[in-house]
C-alpha cells in the first residue's frame, strides 16, 4: 500500500508524528487518572475534618444549645429514615446521636449514643466516618479517662448498669475528650428514651453546588423534608471541602486543554511539513488523474495510523505514569490509583479523530492547489 510505503520512505516524520499522538493520549490518561485519584483525596481529607452538619429539633434554644454543646430538646430517631426515603441528596452519613451530660465520679461528663450504621439517601454504601460501639460497652473520650484512670477491658458502672471499656480514645483537645460513647440503643434505653435522639449528624455532599455557600439550598431541602427540624452548618468545614474541590477539578480543566493544544499544533506543524515534502508526488499523482478523495485517503489513512499507534502506546505510558507518581502525590488514597481500561477504548476511538482534526488544515491544503503549481514549485 502506498501510504505504508511512504512512512517507511519518511520514517522520521512519522515516528515523530507517533511521539506526538502518544504525549497527547498519555497526557490525557495521566490527567484522568490523576484527577480521579484527585478527588478521591480530597474527599477523604476534607472528610477527616468530621461532620459539618448538624440537624436538631426546630425549637432548640440555641443559647442553651451552644453552651451545653447539644440541643435540650429530642426528636423520633424515625426522622433519620424519612430524610434517607425522600432521598435528600444534600446530605450524606446520616448518624442518628443522642446526648446527655451527667456527673460520674465527680466528673462533668457527656453520655453520647452513636448509632451504628449510617444511612445515606442516595443508597450507596460508604466507609463510616466515626467508629461505631458496640452493644454493652463504651470508649472513654481522653480526659476522663485519664482523670478516673480507666483502662481499655475495665469494668466501669454508669447510672446503675455496668459496661466493658472497649478502648479508651486518644486527645482532641475538644469536648469529645469528656465524653463516653456509648451504643446509641444502649443510652436511650439506660436513659428511658427508646426511639428518640437529640441530633442528626451529617455531611454535606453537594458536589454540584454552584456557590461557597450552599447553607440556603440545605435549609430549603430540610424544610420541605423535615419541616420540624433545622440545620447547623459548621461553614468552616463546608466551605473549606468546597473550595478544596473546586481548586483542584479547575487546576486539572485549566492545564489539560493548554497540553491538547500544544499536542495539537505539533501535530499539525508535522502534517503540514510532510505535505510540503510530497508536494512533487501529490503533483504527478493529480497530473495522472487521481482526484482529492485519492489524495485524501493517502494521508489520511497516514494519520489514522499515527492515532491508533499513539492511542496504544499512549494509553500504556500514560496509565504507567499516573501509576508511578500518582501514589507518591496521593499517599491517603493511593490504593484508588489505578488503571482505568475503558480509557483504552477512548483512545483508540478519539485518538485518529484528534490526529485527523489536528491535520486537516495540511489535507485541505494538499487537495485544493493545482498539480501544475506544485510540479513548478519543486
Amino acid at each position: 500500500m502506498l501510504f505504508l510505503k511512504e512512512i517507511k520512505y519518511r520514517k522520521w516524520n512519522f515516528l515523530l508524528g507517533v511521539l506526538g499522538m502518544i504525549t497527547a493520549v498519555a497526557v490525557v490518561v495521566f490527567f484522568i487518572v490523576m484527577t480521579k485519584a484527585s478527588q478521591n483525596e480530597t474527599r477523604l481529607l476534607t472528610r477527616a475534618m468530621g461532620f459539618n452538619l448538624r440537624i436538631i429539633p426546630d425549637s432548640t434554644d440555641m443559647n442553651k444549645f451552644w453552651i451545653n454543646g447539644y440541643s435540650n430538646l429530642t426528636m423520633p430517631q424515625k426522622y433519620v429514615k424519612e430524610l434517607v426515603d425522600k432521598k435528600a441528596f444534600y446530605y450524606a452519613h446520616l448518624t442518628a446521636t443522642l446526648h446527655h451530660r451527667i456527673t460520674w465520679q465527680g466528673l462533668d461528663v457527656v453520655l453520647t449514643g452513636i448509632s451504628p450504621d449510617e444511612l445515606n439517601p442516595k443508597g450507596k454504601k460508604k466507609t463510616k466516618m466515626i467508629f461505631a460501639v458496640p452493644p454493652g460497652k463504651v470508649m472513654v473520650g481522653y480526659e476522663v479517662a485519664r482523670a478516673a484512670e480507666i483502662k481499655r477491658g475495665a469494668k466501669i458502672n454508669i447510672l446503675g448498669k455496668q459496661y466493658t471499656v472497649q478502648r479508651t480514645l486518644t486527645e482532641t483537645g475538644t469536648e469529645n475528650d469528656i465524653r463516653i460513647y456509648f451504643d446509641l440503643s444502649d443510652l436511650q434505653h439506660l436513659l428511658h428514651r427508646e426511639g428518640t435522639i437529640s441530633e442528626i449528624m451529617a455531611l454535606n455532599c453537594m458536589c454540584s453546588a454552584q456557590g461557597d455557600d450552599p447553607l440556603g439550598d440545605l435549609r430549603k431541602q430540610l424544610q420541605a423534608d423535615l419541616p420540624k427540624t433545622q440545620v447547623i452548618m459548621n461553614r468552616t468545614i463546608a466551605v473549606a471541602r468546597e473550595k478544596q474541590r473546586k481548586m483542584m477539578d479547575n487546576y486539572f480543566a485549566v492545564l489539560l486543554p493548554v497540553l491538547l493544544i500544544i499536542s495539537a499544533i505539533w501535530m499539525g506543524t508535522l502534517a503540514m511539513i510532510n505535505v510540503m515534502q510530497r508536494k512533487q508526488e501529490i503533483g504527478i499523482l493529480r497530473a495522472l488523474g487521481f482526484g482529492n478523495r485519492h489524495i485524501a485517503g493517502l494521508f489520511l489513512s497516514r494519520v489514522v495510523s499515527l492515532g491508533i499507534l499513539g492511542a496504544l502506546f499512549g494509553f500504556v505510558a500514560g496509565t504507567w505514569l499516573a501509576l508511578h507518581y500518582g501514589p507518591e502525590v496521593f499517599k491517603v488514597s493511593a490504593h484508588s490509583v489505578k488503571p482505568l481500561y475503558n480509557l483504552l477504548y477512548w483512545s483508540f476511538l478519539l485518538a485518529p479523530l484528534f490526529a485527523t482534526l489536528a491535520s486537516l488544515i495540511p489535507i485541505i491544503y494538499a487537495i485544493s492547489r493545482e498539480p501544475a503549481d506544485m510540479l513548478k514549485e519543486e
